[in-house]
């Protein structure tokens, strides 16, 4: 006779949520694949080399991962010494995208400054940087925010940031530091009177904004109706649609795409979705999006568990504004809003973009590493 065991149950214990890091990484290697897919018959043809837009974005990984590993390492909290220092490095390079020889224009807009053949996009950068100055700031004056005057130092410093990215012009990005601003307030425990006493003046700005340059009023119309210019700024909406169309339930398979084929500018940058939508389907965007939204569940999770507010408002900031991307990069591709030229996060073409949320993804590990989780 056989003398039964026990069985034990088995469980992992990591300093940090293993998890995150994991689904990171994969989505990188993903959106590597489909980049390749997206612009290999574009990059031969016009740099002659298939890979050429490939070899920039794993560039770009291999720098983000030993930012990403070099923030697990760094306790986060010293990083609050830091928020007044980068605030003003932030400012600075978002001024000298405006200096001649050091900024660099293109499609009209300056939103880089070039270093050789080396460019940054400080945008990207001011967005952590408001992150870390208002989990510094609220951190410090908790009490504050309650009131309207205590909140003033976090809109200001948005609201210079946001200035300085909407004369570049970059409309997307501004519209993503105004959804980042007001989502860390609320978090932060702002009042719901003094939200709306904000909201309504933001709307009413942005309005203005669209009526102000005859451009952006154009890529309102073009979103309305996109097939009263096809061959005009409605073009790349509908190129976007074709895409989607075409991949029905299960996609045209992968490396298949039609609307890579000159058809869909941008398609590995801004649109790279409606190129993974046409070969991998409805069926296959739903997986995609389980990933992307499982980050976000890991982030909004760690914020949850963070011991002090610094750490809570730092994991939400960064959680927040990989969620607000995912979000207005889907619906601008899907012609849900106007469209506007946003990456999709660690998966769209573009190194400065993905080295900046790897970082940040280090950084939300680190906050994960307060408390021992289990699995």
């Amino acid at each position: 006779m056989r003398n039964s065991k026990k069985l034990k149950r088995i469980t992992f214990k990591f300093k940090g949520d293993i998890f995150l890091l994991i689904a990171v990484v994969f989505l990188t290697l993903i959106g590597t694949v489909f980049i390749y897919s997206a612009s290999n018959y574009s990059a031969n043809k016009t740099y002659n080399d298939a890979f050429y837009f490939v070899k920039k974005q794993v560039l770009g990984i291999i720098l983000g991962i030993v930012a990403m590993i070099f923030f697990t390492k760094i306790d986060h909290k010293k990083l609050q010494k830091y928020s007044n220092i980068l605030g003003i490095i932030t400012i600075v390079l978002l001024i000298a995208v405006f200096i001649p020889f050091i900024g660099v224009e293109n499609y009209g807009a300056k939103r880089w400054i070039g270093i050789g053949s080396f460019t940054i996009q400080p945008s990207e950068i001011a967005k952590f940087s408001f992150i870390l100055f208002s989990a510094t700031y609220i951190s410090k004056n908790q009490e504050k925010v309650r009131t309207f005057i205590g909140v003033l130092p976090v809109l200001v410093f948005g609201g210079i940031i946001s200035l300085l990215i909407i004369i570049e012009p970059n409309m997307s990005i501004t519209v993503c530091m105004v959804l980042l601003m007001f989502s860390i307030l609320l978090f932060a425990g702002m009042r719901i009177k003094h939200f709306l006493f904000l909201i309504i003046p933001a709307f009413i700005v942005g309005v203005f904004l669209i009526l102000l340059e005859p451009y952006r009023l154009s890529r309102l119309s073009a979103f309305l109706d996109p097939w009263s210019s096809p061959k005009g700024e409605g073009y790349q909406l509908l190129q976007s649609l074709y895409a989607l169309g075409s991949g029905g339930w299960f996609g045209v398979g992968l490396f298949n795409s039609r609307q890579k084929y000159s058809f869909l500018p941008f398609s590995e940058s801004d649109f790279i979705l409606s190129i993974i939508g046409e070969e991998i389907g409805f069926i296959g965007l739903l997986l995609f999006f389980l990933l992307l939204f499982f980050i976000v569940y890991r982030g909004f999770r760690i914020a949850g568990r963070a011991k002090n507010t610094f750490s809570y408002l730092l994991a939400i900031g960064i959680t927040m504004i990989f969620c607000i991307q995912v979000v207005i990069n889907a619906l601008v591709v899907t012609g849900s809003i106007p469209p506007t030229g946003l990456p999709l996060p660690l998966v769209s073409s573009g190194n400065t973009s993905i080295i900046i949320f790897m970082a940040e993804m280090g950084i939300l590990y680190n906050v994960s590493k307060d408390s021992s989780l289990t699995f």
